[in-house]
């Protein structure tokens, strides 16, 4: 793919929307500000949309899935085959994230970017495999750049899809065991941050699992040497086929000025590789919530973005960013059926009926 053509595209939205959102909001009945964080998610959607003029969208959530060579130094709860077998969950529509999915009108596709066995062909499946997992990270890079390259372009040819089916919300979803492990080294790299303080527990580890886990982290740190400054080195260094598809999502979404709703520690990873790779991909992000793992708060204040909720989640699939959908739904509600005060014969805060 030609990552330098899909970073041209990327610019940030036209903010001067922003003003005719206000001015609008300022006239529903209410008092100013009110609707507190409502009125905040429905002015960005107005910007990154570039038009007052907003709809109800229409969500799909991409669920990638890949395995990690990283898992035989036994940094996870669950064994590797768990990723492939939670693709037939997705695919039969009872994991959470179709179960949320359901919630908020979202449709959801899965996409084998790097699942470690050989899946049937099944409807809502998109066959995209780049490799059959990556390497073991704490014994030389976790991928190619040419294949953190490739991974990326499923990303972007997955939104790209996505959004030419009609599609104008984007939820970026993950399924690998191992993969806290792979964005755990990337956001210490990229956020200049110690491992322990960016390193949860997954699963669900103990403490004495949790330090390993930190160690098999830092000696693969210590074994690649990524470079800081170098987005993509890092992400093929210590990173995760399907984080490099979410930071491919994320940029197409972001080059098409298509709003994205992040979910937790994995999807938000994929987005600071994106973010470093294009700083403007920012004003296209939503947080949909902030994970109990350690590293993601530290992710978001990165990235200068406020998460909607706070339910101690960590389950990851896409799952956070789904149940903030409905909040967007309600913000373009509100936006689009509030009365203004004119129109409901209502006096403003200064007696007048406008």
């Amino acid at each position: 793919m030609d990552l330098e053509a899909l970073l041209n595209r990327i610019v940030e939205p036209d903010q001067s929307v922003a003003a005719e959102a206000q001015a609008h909001l300022d006239n529903l009945t209410k008092p100013r500000g009110s609707l507190g964080r409502l009125e905040e998610l429905a002015r960005w959607l107005c910007v990154v949309r570039g038009t007052t003029d907003i709809s109800q969208p229409r969500p799909a959530v991409g669920v990638f899935a890949a395995d990690h060579g990283v898992c035989a130094a036994g940094v996870s709860l669950f064994p590797q085959e768990v990723t492939a077998q939670m693709v037939y969950n997705f695919l039969r529509g009872g994991a959470g994230i179709n179960v949320f999915a359901r919630q908020v009108g979202a449709d959801v596709v899965v996409v084998d970017v790097g699942v470690a066995a050989e899946l049937a062909d099944a409807q809502g499946l998109i066959k995209a495999k780049v490799a059959p997992g990556t390497a073991d990270m704490t014994r030389g890079p976790a991928m190619s750049r040419d294949q953190a390259l490739k991974a990326i372009g499923v990303g972007t040819d997955v939104a790209a899809r996505l959004i030419s089916e009609g599609y104008d919300l984007l939820v970026p979803g993950e399924m690998g065991i191992g993969n806290t492990t792979a964005a755990s080294a990337i956001t210490a790299v990229l956020c200049a941050r110690a491992v322990a303080e960016v390193t949860g527990r997954g699963t669900g580890l103990d403490d004495e699992a949790l330090r390993h886990k930190i160690g098999v982290i830092e000696k693969a740190i210590a074994t690649n040497r990524p470079d800081p400054g170098d987005a993509l080195g890092v992400l093929a260094a210590v990173g995760g086929l399907e984080i490099a598809a979410i930071c491919g999502l994320i940029l197409e979404a972001a080059a098409s000025s298509i709003p994205v709703v992040l979910d937790g520690f994995i999807s938000t990873a994929g987005a600071l590789v994106a973010a470093k790779l294009k700083p403007e991909v920012v004003h296209y992000l939503l947080a949909g919530h902030c994970s109990v793992e350690a590293g993601h708060k530290i992710q978001l204040e990165t990235l200068g973005l406020k998460p909607l909720l706070n339910l101690e989640l960590r389950l990851g699939e896409g799952t956070g960013g789904v149940l903030a959908v409905g909040l967007v739904r309600a913000a373009v509600a509100m936006f689009t059926e509030m009365a203004t005060f004119e129109s409901a014969g209502v006096s403003d805060e200064k007696g007048r009926q406008e």
